[in-house]
């Protein structure tokens, strides 16, 4: 069973910067991240494949935010820069121990099977 630990959430500042990290016990193919706060509907953010080479970002990060993952695979990064008081959510990382195949897959989040407990980013005006 592979488990997935995040790291690296906080207070910060608007137009400041954070990076989340997420270890993986386990091999994974398709890791990334989602986001929810209290009275929305869970949004996508970032995906990365297995291999790194391919990525996908929200319209909303898409500039400002980074998706890696190290060579070993076993954990991946969301570099948030430029923060905005509306990136404020619980950040959830997310991987798939199946692969998949199709970029709007990495936007659902039922083609992630297993997801970790969250890591709260805050971001003050």
């Amino acid at each position: 069973q592979v488990q997935l630990v995040e790291s690296g959430g906080g207070l910060v500042q608007a137009g400041g910067s954070l990076r989340l990290s997420c270890y993986a016990s386990g091999r994974t193919h398709a890791m990334g991240w989602f986001r929810q706060t209290p009275g929305k509907e869970r949004e996508f953010v970032a995906g990365i494949s297995q291999g790194g080479g391919f990525t996908y970002y929200a319209d909303s990060v898409k500039g400002r935010f980074t998706i890696s993952r190290d060579n070993a695979n076993t954990t991946a990064y969301l570099l948030m820069n430029s923060l905005k008081p509306d990136d404020t959510a619980v950040y959830k990382c997310v991987a798939a121990v199946r692969p998949f195949y199709g970029s709007s897959y990495y936007y659902s989040p039922s083609m992630y099977s297993h997801w970790g407990q969250g890591t709260q980013v805050t971001v003050s005006s």
